[in-house]
């Protein structure tokens, strides 16, 4: 099959209409590194954040080879060996973690600017660091997610930027000469009886976001004897680390999707001293979990595919919760009482009373039937 960026699909992840598996400013990075990547070795070119495959594949269909990919989320991952798989480009790329691994010795990397400033700086910090002298950084976005503020991290660890013209709404930043690399670091914050540890990509950094406040208010007490005990989409592993805090003896499984979001609630669940009672997994929804195996599941759902707002993630996420859970066994979920879940939470998972609500947040427990 001739490659073609309108033919890469976003499976696993939503597909809907309106929802996108590449975008203009996938077409404007690709143009603008275009001569840089022309002369460049097997194994020159690394790639960050690449949504679903475009750039990479992209690469690769021009001749890239050994390309080194680095997708926080685990379903840009398979959408991008899925897409690979199609177009016959197994093989040609390696993904791995936020780590020296991807950059080191890359002389031109191609990044999706991230909505966070700290998630920037890390990726900066890393390539400058690791990355060859000469390198070139391509980093691209819509105009609408970017800020003046990026080119001030950017600064931070190269010496030189260039920004382009703006096209179809996108536009791409271009650093050369690194210094003052730095490998990421988790920074640190305590709240109470919880210390929290964030990477720069992982969501509300080393707070905690409001809704997750309102469902740890909320949360019972969980036997010890149970079936397995879930923080699904776990985030920093703030949810985990209060189970596991105040269960003495309770084991805990922490999930999620979000490569920065697990290392993250690794750092949190060790930084709490119970590193040996949470087991914090990458998983898409609960995929690694046998079914009817859990008694208790804590999930306070995202709301976003992408950069997309979509209604459609939280009901996929009920299903899962609902395959997972034994007879019998809860699933304590917060949401936004404007999205109105718990019809869907009712139909989907079981019983559903509300626990909780205030000026924003509703805090339910579904019984799976």
């Amino acid at each position: 099959m001739t490659f073609s960026l309108d033919g890469l699909r976003r499976w696993p992840d939503v597909e809907a209409p309106g929802l996108v598996a590449t975008d203009a400013a996938d077409r404007l990075l690709l143009d603008e590194s275009a001569s840089a990547r022309a002369g460049l070795g097997d194994g020159d070119l690394a790639v960050i954040g690449d949504g679903y495959g475009a750039l990479t594949l992209a690469a690769a269909a021009d001749g890239g080879r050994g390309i080194r990919v680095h997708q926080d989320p685990l379903t840009g991952e398979r959408a991008l060996a899925a897409n690979a798989e199609r177009f016959g480009f197994g093989g040609t790329f390696a993904s791995l973690s936020l780590s020296p691994s991807v950059v080191r010795g890359a002389r031109v990397v191609l990044v999706r600017l991230p909505r966070s400033l700290e998630a920037l700086r890390d990726i900066a910090g890393l390539i400058a660091a690791h990355a060859a002298p000469d390198v070139v950084v391509f980093a691209g976005g819509r105009v609408k997610h970017m800020t003046l503020t990026m080119n001030d991290v950017l600064r931070e660890s190269f010496a030189r930027l260039d920004v382009s013209h703006a096209r179809q709404k996108s536009r791409v930043l271009t650093a050369r000469e690194p210094h003052d690399g730095r490998d990421p670091s988790p920074g640190r914050e305590r709240h109470d009886d919880i210390v929290v540890c964030a990477f720069g990509g992982a969501f509300a950094g080393t707070s905690i976001d409001i809704g997750t406040r309102f469902l740890l208010e909320q949360l019972p007490a969980v036997s010890v004897d149970g079936g397995t005990v879930i923080d699904f989409a776990c985030g920093t592993g703030v949810v985990a680390a209060a189970l596991a805090l105040r269960n003495p003896g309770l084991r805990v499984i922490a999930s999620d999707q979000s490569a920065a979001a697990v290392a993250s609630a690794v750092a949190t669940a060790e930084a709490n001293g119970i590193g040996d009672r949470v087991e914090v997994i990458r998983d898409d929804m609960l995929g690694a979990q046998p079914d009817a195996s859990a008694s208790f599941i804590a999930l306070n759902p995202p709301f976003h595919s992408g950069g997309a707002v979509h209604e459609g993630i939280a009901p996929r996420m009920f299903a899962d919760a609902a395959r997972v859970l034994r007879p019998g066994g809860e699933l304590w979920t917060v949401w936004n009482s404007g999205l109105g879940y718990r019809p869907a939470l009712e139909r989907v998972v079981g019983p559903t009373r509300q626990v909780a609500r205030n000026t924003k947040f509703t805090v339910t427990v579904s019984t799976h039937r």
